[in-house]
């Protein structure tokens, strides 16, 4: 098949996993012989980064083609898309790359900068499907995150507010719907997810495809027998961010003795951490690393440790520690507990009062951790597995493009 990936942010423009998502679903399909083309917004990136440019450049490979949005508009463009829901510089190149004919399937991901609602509906004369990262459908944030905890009440402007981003009045209108009417495919990452948005007024059916593991990571290879720390420790892995839920897990490890809590990872909640973290020994923040250097902390880490409070949509820091044969704790909150219920091989927790006893047994019990570790990598190849996840994908769109050909 020929299919087109839309996207506000691709790597290296991107800030953390929906665009690496993205760029992992492009490969697979490359690899599997279909012909991939990535279109992308580069000036959304630069806008929210202060016009920062990323370091780097978006890797190619053989069956794709990876088409990078940039125009003199800048801030401005990035705005006018936002508020209107329509491709207000990009329109004519975007309608010559998804011109009828060029494509048998265009799959959305996090497309809110890129001109949706409006681009959902277009007539491409392609399967037109809607892979849903986070929860831009429902939620002008995308987050369904409010005052320090999970979005119970639907407030949207003043919510919007909160987070400093100007309220879109076109969610108010008909647009949107419409555009998701017209959708040939719609998919959550996770049953949670499929159900919070159905709770929130997604009236369709919503097909569930988890994110997966890419095949060279399952791959046998030799991972670093010297540890990256000098010592055990347990890892946090991911953006810096208020929703990750790291303030009230930093006092765990206040005092000087025991394993150290590693962190892997930047953002706009990076200072008040480091702030929070003064006097704690143990705490140890890296920044960003490189993909390779998170293979080796995930893999000599005793556990990694995802306390987010906000409604993931599905994390693959859980995947990627899995795939390196390292258990989990994860916050019972979202789709964490699908993951713990299919692999056994991590353990959730509430709130810090319960984390506490975990890592300390997690440490002092090898048995206990070795139980859980035992069982990681064979329940990713099994479950979220490159060859196990992404033929589902062709299936749904080879089944969609034979609807549409009344087939």
């Amino acid at each position: 098949m020929k299919i087109c990936m839309v996207t506000t942010f691709y790597p290296p423009h991107t800030f953390g996993g929906d665009g690496i998502a993205v760029q992992r679903w492009s490969h697979a399909l490359a690899r599997r012989g279909h012909e991939v083309t990535v279109v992308y917004d580069a000036e959304a990136y630069r806008t929210l980064k202060g016009g920062e440019r990323p370091i780097g450049v978006a890797a190619q490979g053989p069956g794709l083609t990876i088409i990078a949005l940039e125009s003199r508009w800048g801030a401005v463009g990035t705005l006018l898309t936002h508020q209107l829901g329509r491709p207000m510089v990009h329109r004519r190149r975007l309608q010559e790359i998804l011109a009828p004919g060029k494509f048998d399937a265009v799959v959305f991901h996090n497309p809110s900068l890129m001109g949706a609602p409006e681009i959902l509906g277009w007539k491409t004369g392609a399967v037109m499907a809607y892979m849903a990262h986070e929860h831009w459908l429902v939620c002008p944030t995308h987050l369904l995150y409010r005052d320090g905890a999970p979005c119970t009440e639907r407030i949207c402007v003043r919510c919007t507010l909160q987070h400093k981003r100007p309220p879109q009045f076109w969610r108010y209108t008909e647009l949107l719907p419409r555009a998701v009417d017209q959708l040939d495919l719609v998919i959550a990452l996770s049953h949670f997810s499929r159900k919070k948005h159905h709770e929130l007024g997604i009236t369709r059916p919503i097909e569930v495809l988890p994110n997966f593991v890419p095949s060279p990571a399952m791959e046998e290879r030799t991972l670093p027998v010297d540890s990256p720390h000098p010592g055990p420790y347990f890892l946090f892995a991911g953006r810096l961010e208020e929703p990750k839920g790291l303030d009230d897990v930093l006092p765990l490890f206040a005092g000087a003795e025991g394993p150290a809590l590693v962190i892997a990872g930047d953002g706009t909640h990076a200072s008040v951490l480091r702030s929070l973290a003064q006097g704690y020994p143990r705490v140890r923040f890296l920044g960003r690393v490189s993909p390779g250097a998170l293979d080796a902390l995930y893999h000599h880490a005793i556990a990694l440790v995802m306390p987010s409070k906000g409604y993931e949509s599905f994390p693959l820091v859980l995947l990627e520690a899995l795939a390196a044969g390292t258990p989990f704790l994860a916050r019972n909150v979202g789709p964490a507990s699908e993951i713990v219920a299919a692999t056994s091989a991590g353990v959730l927790f509430d709130d810090p009062t319960d984390l506490a006893p975990l890592l300390e047994r997690m440490a002092s019990d090898p048995e206990f951790r070795e139980a859980l570790a035992v069982r990681a990598r064979p329940a990713v190849a099994e479950h979220y597995a490159e060859d196990v996840v992404v033929p589902r994908l062709v299936a749904l769109l080879e089944a969609a493009v034979a609807r549409r050909a009344g087939l």
